[in-house]
């Protein structure tokens, strides 16, 4: 059984150890990382640091998504979108030492995340009613350009995926997902202008805050939209790394509210990645099937910082079990599934 947080606290104690481990519907742990301590010298600890914020918009036409990172000793901005119907796909990172010029807020639930430099300019601000995302890259893609200004809306009542979890004996991770947030807004790539529509534009947020061990290795599987009926509906599925015993973040999304599952596998072939994917549970709440479209694979190597990842998209078909025992039919709804090795 997992361990479901209901207390608010310090992430951390004084001595640097986690001070709760579980999962919650609302974040609500402090993330005081200036009080780990994995390291004999105190200034050592911000080189291994991780914290980033990735948000992700589904359209009927497109994926689009943004990130800022700050991994220590360096920083990784990037953006890409996808078109679902021919599956073009156009992606542009910078990698920016040290991680100079970005600032990433102390929680989840307020304040700014923020880079600029002559090449692009990403902020997200974060206020009771909404996040709003504004991005502005020229140069995107040999120049075709790229610009975002998107809405998007806090439901009363909604409720996130948040867990707390140990990696080894020092190490660990803080993460928050959000799925299935109204978006609204428009994102203008080359001479082209897409309106986002909230009734069947949705995005999602990936707030991750935590120290690893060098070499990672994990599986996430996401989607948001919309049931046939027009409920909103989401997927959050994940392994691969850190004890899971007491926490996973393994749940579906219905209308905003978190039906949390226990342990989830992956079946899938590591290097044939266009094969269906199998997902079910060890409750027989979750049977799913992931049929990619598109494999989206990134590549970096920077000496000591190296990153693959196999992020495929498709479509998921199945059905998962609410907490109340309740079927929810899932058909041809566009996600993604991936696969991410890292020395970091």
């Amino acid at each position: 059984m997992q361990t479901e947080l209901t207390q608010t606290g310090k992430l951390l104690n004084p001595h640097g150890a986690l001070a709760q481990v579980g999962w919650a519907r609302q974040p609500l742990l402090d993330c005081n990382l200036e009080a780990a301590h994995f390291y004999a010298l105190q200034s050592f600890q911000h080189c291994r640091i991780k914290r980033w914020d990735y948000y992700a918009i589904f359209t009927p036409q497109h994926f689009f998504s943004a990130t800022i990172a700050d991994l220590g000793y360096a920083g990784n901005i990037f953006v890409y979108s996808m078109d679902f119907e021919t599956g073009e796909l156009h992606e542009e990172g910078l990698v920016i030492p040290l991680a100079k010029g970005i600032k990433l807020p102390r929680n989840s639930t307020e304040g700014n995340s923020h880079f600029e430099n002559k090449k692009a300019s990403l902020t997200f601000n974060v206020n009771p009613e909404k996040r709003h995302l504004s991005i502005s890259w020229p140069e995107f893609h040999e120049g075709r350009g790229i610009q975002a200004e998107i809405s998007l809306a806090i439901p009363t009542g909604y409720e996130s995926m948040n867990i707390v979890i140990p990696i080894g004996k020092k190490r660990f991770y803080y993460n928050r997902k959000i799925n299935c947030l109204p978006a609204s807004g428009m994102i203008k790539y080359n001479e082209e202008t897409e309106v986002l529509n909230p009734k069947n534009c949705t995005g999602s947020l990936d707030w991750g805050r935590g120290v690893w061990e060098y070499q990672s290795y994990w599986n996430w599987a996401s989607a948001s939209g919309f049931l046939n009926d027009g409920r909103t509906v989401g997927i959050n599925l994940g392994c691969g790394f850190g004890d899971l015993s007491k926490a996973g973040e393994n749940a579906l999304i219905l209308e905003n509210r978190i039906h949390k599952l226990e342990q989830v596998k992956f079946d899938y072939v590591t290097g044939d990645y266009m094969k269906p994917w199998k997902f079910t549970d060890s409750d027989d709440r979750l049977d799913l099937v992931f049929t990619p479209f598109k494999d989206r694979t990134a590549r970096t190597n920077l000496g000591i910082i190296t990153s693959e990842v196999h992020q495929m998209f498709g479509r998921y078909n199945g059905k998962v079990v609410t907490d109340d025992g309740r079927a929810v039919q899932i058909k041809d709804l566009i996600g993604f599934a991936e696969e991410h090795h890292a020395r970091w």
